[in-house]
């Protein structure tokens, strides 16, 4: 905390890196004279820099017609009944997609945690937090209940070290253990474990996701997550805390993987095992869904998987430098790119496995970064709903003929167009799903009729 609050510091007032700048030569040569900075380290661009601030030309009020009416995210259809988080949890897994659902099914979950007397402890992660953050409200108010809360707050996360500075202090006030993150790494992670007291003996309950615990972004990123109370993956979380908060060494999981031990590993014999069950008269069939695709082992495993004869769909937001379609290298791998009103944030990964399905979740995208200086999850669903959704969403990306671009071989990109085919937009489709599935689980619920008494009343009726 010392080094990064010292950091944070310096940022006013240390040595300039580069000037980039966009303006006419003598204002560029005013600037480098009085910033006394070498000719080497101006970078002139006539392209508008800081396109981030553009982008907020978006949210200025005027011009409501030339707007897109904003999306309300609607209620996860699991939590509609009366029953409680832990009751449903017990029963089944529930896949949350946000923002097409809403992140209040996670401050649900935590609150659940925070004010249930027989939960005893509660552990997460923490890259990306609010200002203003229920999350961690819930957090404070479960320390207060004297439960035992563990928060692992990463102060490296870019652009958001003074904000997780400041709720590390707060956090430790309550009484919380706070820990700083893993010395020489980032955790990128995001994962929630709850240990609860039940008749049968404890049981845990455990939230995965690919993205941030961050209420504000949750409204704008995609990203998926998954609540569950699986022996397994709650085997694995509770080995996985253990060893973030310094007290094991890492373990041979039954479920997940981790960066920066196995996970590049397990991604290759993954990639490797779909190339070796590939046959003509059977191919292998891969679908990754990521924001960037960097790391040159990796691209190497898909080349060589392609030769192989395995058909391989790739959904990249951001930066890739595998090059699809070229002869004899990547003939059978297709790249697209969607870019719409929702920023793809989610790592979402499919092996056919010879009909043997297999479909997982992420925090780490493929990217030397995330899989040798991050603490990263990979982790499956393995119910068939859930996985059906999931190849059904990845499905939704690949059909996009509105907001999609593909990536040709030569490095450049094409809009995709109707064509004279229907329109489809992903996100559009994923927006009617989430209306759909909450109408029919409203419909579907069983209705509670509750008597509003007078204060002081006794509550049951007597004949």
């Amino acid at each position: 905390m010392r080094v990064m609050t010292e950091a944070l510091r310096e940022r006013r007032t240390g040595e300039i890196v580069r000037l980039e700048v966009s303006a006419p030569k003598d204002w560029a040569r005013l600037l480098k004279d009085r910033l006394q900075m070498d000719a080497a380290d101006v970078i002139e661009n006539a392209a508008w820099l800081d396109l981030k601030t553009v982008s907020q030309i978006a949210f200025q009020p005027g011009f409501e017609s030339l707007k897109r009416p904003a999306w309300e995210p609607r209620s996860a259809p699991d939590f509609e009944g009366p029953e409680d988080v832990w009751d449903i949890l017990k029963k089944k897994n529930v896949l949350l997609f946000h923002p097409y659902e809403s992140f209040d099914a996670v401050i649900h979950f935590l609150e659940a945690a925070a004010q249930d007397p027989d939960v005893l402890a509660i552990k997460q992660t923490l890259y990306r937090t609010d200002r203003d953050s229920p999350v961690l409200r819930a957090l404070l108010r479960a320390a207060e209940k004297g439960k035992r809360v563990t928060a692992l707050i990463e102060l490296k996360a870019r652009f958001d070290e003074e904000n997780n500075i400041e709720w590390a202090r707060r956090l430790m006030a309550a009484g919380i253990s706070v820990l700083y993150g893993i010395a020489g790494y980032k955790t990128h992670a995001k994962a929630c474990l709850v240990v609860r007291r039940e008749r049968d003996g404890i049981r845990r309950y455990v939230h995965l996701s690919t993205g941030n615990y961050n209420e504000r972004t949750a409204r704008v990123y995609s990203d998926v997550g998954l609540l569950t109370s699986s022996e397994p993956l709650a085997e694995d979380l509770s080995a996985f805390f253990n060893m973030i908060t310094g007290y094991s060494q890492p373990a041979l999981w039954k479920k997940i993987e981790a960066a920066p031990f196995g996970l590049r590993r397990r991604l290759l014999r993954l990639i490797q095992r779909e190339a070796a069950r590939s046959a003509p008269e059977r191919p292998g069939r891969l679908i990754a869904k990521m924001n960037s695709l960097v790391d040159p082992e990796i691209i190497e495993a898909l080349y060589q998987a392609s030769r192989a004869g395995v058909r391989i769909l790739l959904n990249v937001r951001g930066i890739c430098c595998l090059r699809p379609g070229v002869k004899n290298l990547s003939e059978t791998i297709q790249v697209v790119s969607l870019v719409d009103m929702f920023l793809e944030h989610s790592r979402i990964f499919y092996f056919a496995n010879g009909g043997d399905d297999e479909v997982y979740l992420s925090s780490a995208d493929w990217m030397p970064r995330n899989l040798d200086r991050r603490v990263e999850l990979l982790f499956p669903v393995e119910d068939a709903a859930g996985k059906k959704k999931l190849v059904e969403t990845l499905d939704f990306y690949f059909r996009d003929n509105v907001k999609s671009w593909t990536l040709r071989e030569d490095g450049s990109y094409v809009r995709s167009e109707a064509a004279g085919r229907r329109k489809f937009r992903a996100q559009e489709a994923l927006c009617q799903r989430a209306v759909e599935e909450e109408e029919a689980a409203t419909k579907s619920a069983p209705r509670e009729l509750k008597p509003q008494r007078p204060q002081g009343e006794p509550s049951e009726i007597t004949r």
